[in-house]
C-alpha cells in the first residue's frame, strides 16, 4: 500500500495549498488562528508560505475529515499518527472482490489513462440512462474512489483527473436536455467553505431529467448572494450540497440564517453525506440524506406548491 508522505517539493503559497489539499482558504485561516497548526511562515509581501511538511499534514487531515472526523481531535498529531488513523478506520477492499468497473476506473487512474476514463463514462451513460447512471454508477465509484484515496492508492492529481472526466462527462448529458423554463425553478450552490461542487452536478443530473429548471451557482457562494440570486431568479427552491466534511454546527447556523433571510414561500433544501449527521430536524429545511431521495422531495414539493398571486 502507498502511504501519505511529506512530499518533497517547493514552498507553496496558500492557492497552491488549497488546490493540493482541496482544504480552502478560509479553513487553512480558521485552523491557524484555532489551532496554531498550520504555522506558515511569510515571505517578503506578507504572503503565507508552507512547508512540503505542513502540505502532507493537510492532505492527511483532509483524508479523515472527508469520513467525518472533526479537525480537533487530529490536529495534534503527527503524520504517521494520521494515516494509521485513517488506514484503520478505510474499510479493506481485496481487489478479486471488487465490482468489475470499480477495479477498471482505478486501473485507468492509476495508469494515467483519461481517454479510456471518458469512452467508459460516455458509454455506461448512454445504457443506463443519465439518472441511473447517477444513482447505479457513480454514486458507487465515488466511494470507491473515496476509499481508494483513503487507503493512499491514489495520488491526489489522479483523484482530481476523475473528478474532472466526471464532470465533463455530466455536464454534456445535462446539457443534452433542452433547456426550458420548467417548474419548480431550482438555485443550486454550496456554502463558502465548501469546496465539493460534484454533489451539485449529480443533483442537477437526477432533477433535469424531471423537467426542472436548475440555476447553479457553483460551489463557495456567500448568504447574501444566495439569498439575492434567490430573488433575482425567481427560484421556487434553493438547494445547498455539503460533502461529510463540513462541520456539522457551522451547517446547521448557516441553514438557520439562510431560512430566515429568504422569503418563506421559498424552499430549501440541504443534501450530502453531512445530512446524515443531523440528528433532529431543522426547521423550515428539507433533508435529503441521499440522492435517490431527491425526486421524492421534487414529488413532495409539487404536490403541495400553490401557486402564489402576482
Amino acid at each position: 500500500m502507498n502511504k501519505l508522505v511529506e512530499p518533497q517539493g517547493l514552498i507553496l503559497n496558500i492557492s497552491a495549498v488549497e488546490r493540493e489539499t482541496g482544504l480552502s482558504k478560509d479553513v487553512l485561516r480558521m485552523w491557524e488562528r484555532r489551532y496554531g497548526f498550520p504555522k506558515p511562515g511569510r515571505d517578503d509581501h506578507g504572503e503565507r508560505q508552507y512547508t512540503p511538511a505542513d502540505v502532507g499534514k493537510l492532505r492527511a487531515m483532509k483524508r479523515l475529515m472527508d469520513i467525518g472526523v472533526r479537525p480537533g481531535k487530529i490536529v495534534g498529531l503527527a503524520l504517521t499518527e494520521l494515516n494509521a488513523m485513517a488506514d484503520a478506520r478505510t474499510p479493506s477492499r481485496q481487489d478479486p472482490l471488487a465490482p468489475a468497473l470499480e477495479r477498471d476506473v482505478l486501473a485507468m487512474l492509476k495508469t494515467h489513462d483519461a481517454t479510456s476514463l471518458q469512452h467508459m463514462l460516455a458509454n455506461q451513460m448512454m445504457r443506463q440512462g443519465l439518472q441511473r447512471f447517477v444513482l447505479d454508477t457513480i454514486t458507487p465509484l465515488n466511494r470507491a474512489i473515496g476509499d481508494a484515496w483513503m487507503r493512499g492508492e491514489l495520488q491526489i492529481f489522479e483523484e482530481h483527473l476523475y473528478t474532472e472526466q466526471l464532470q465533463v462527462a455530466l455536464r454534456a448529458a445535462i446539457n443534452a436536455f433542452p433547456r426550458q423554463n420548467g417548474m419548480p425553478r431550482v438555485l443550486l450552490t454550496t456554502f463558502p467553505a465548501e469546496l465539493h461542487g460534484i454533489g451539485l452536478l449529480m443533483v442537477e443530473a437526477m432533477m433535469v431529467p424531471e423537467g426542472v429548471h436548475c440555476i447553479s451557482l457553483g460551489p463557495q457562494t456567500p448568504l447574501e448572494d444566495i439569498r439575492r440570486a434567490a430573488l433575482a431568479h425567481k427560484v421556487h427552491i434553493v438547494a445547498l450540497s455539503f460533502s461529510a466534511a463540513f462541520p456539522l454546527r457551522q451547517a446547521t447556523d448557516g441553514l438557520a440564517t439562510l431560512r430566515r433571510q429568504l422569503p418563506p414561500q421559498v424552499s430549501l433544501w440541504a443534501g450530502g453525506e453531512m445530512t446524515r449527521r443531523v440528528r433532529k430536524t431543522i426547521p423550515g429545511i428539507v433533508l435529503i440524506p441521499d440522492l435517490a431521495s431527491t425526486i421524492n422531495a421534487l414529488r413532495s414539493w409539487r404536490s403541495h406548491w400553490v401557486p402564489q398571486p402576482t
